[in-house]
């Protein structure tokens, strides 16, 4: 074998062995998110997933935890951002429209929140949590038939629901005050004084 294909075949191990370093790199700063993650330190997990993402800015699953971290510290703009880039990898994903939908929530974003719930839905229409967080952004808006047929939705797929059962009692009772307000004020007492007994 000629000195010039040693160097070449030394070079080529050499670059080789530094690739698998990176990726083992990678890894190890993904794991450690992780576990930072699930200790609830999120600010940590957020520092590893960064270090991931500037190594490999297409590491889908590092934005995606990355999001969620951003998510449950607070930072909604940012996990939208981050759900945002999985999104643009992976539009089949209903967990990811929920999330994403979630954040909207958060930042008051009703009709956002609605369009990423109904996105997630048609992807999987046995998605309960979807429909569930579908109707309280409608109740936001004062969408009271909407929200109680997106709670009936969750509650037919998961019947021990309790909180869509709760979101549809207090759905119904937003729509029997409406109702009764305006019994009241066309003359019906009895409407007047049932409309008194739900404010109280």
């Amino acid at each position: 074998m000629s000195k010039f294909r040693i160097i070449l075949l030394a070079c080529l191990v050499f670059v080789l062995i530094a690739a698998i370093a990176e990726g083992a790199d990678i890894m190890v700063y993904f794991n450690r998110g992780n576990t930072y993650f699930n200790d609830g330190k999120y600010e940590k997990a957020i520092r590893e997933y960064n270090m991931v993402i500037s190594e490999d800015q297409n590491f889908i699953d590092a934005y995606y935890n990355r999001g969620l971290a951003y998510y449950r510290k607070g930072d909604y703009e940012e996990a939208i951002s981050d759900f945002n880039k999985v999104i643009a990898n992976n539009q089949k994903d209903a967990e990811i429209y929920h999330l994403r939908a979630l954040a909207h929530y958060k930042r008051g974003q009703y009709n956002k929140t609605i369009h990423d719930e109904t996105k997630a839905v048609s992807i999987n229409p046995n998605f309960a949590d979807a429909y569930h967080n579908r109707g309280v952004a409608y109740a936001k808006g004062g969408q009271h038939d909407e929200a109680i047929e997106d709670y009936n939705k969750a509650i037919s797929i998961r019947q021990n629901y309790s909180e869509a059962y709760f979101s549809r009692g207090v759905a119904y009772t937003r729509k029997a005050a409406s109702d009764f307000k305006k019994a009241c004020e066309m003359g019906i007492q009895h409407a007047c004084d049932n409309l008194k007994q739900l404010s109280e």
